[in-house]
């Protein structure tokens, strides 16, 4: 079966790795909207300390050109 299989439906990994400790933030999502790829970066947003600089590097994602996220 493939990932787009029509009985299971399609879902959304959104991930981020911290290379200095190894951890790892994820969030699945059934959906695939700018709204879900906010949340996952509100979500890296408040769990990095404020005084770290985040670099991101965001493959084959269409939504981070949404007006909606600057």
């Amino acid at each position: 079966m493939t990932h787009d299989d029509k009985r299971n439906g399609v879902t959304t990994l959104f991930a981020a790795l911290n290379l200095l400790t190894g951890e790892v933030l994820s969030m699945t999502d059934p959906l695939h909207r700018h709204q879900e790829w906010l949340r996952f970066l509100k979500t890296i947003d408040r769990k990095t300390p404020r005084n770290k600089a985040l670099h991101l590097i965001v493959d084959n994602y269409a939504n981070p050109s949404s007006p909606h996220i600057e």
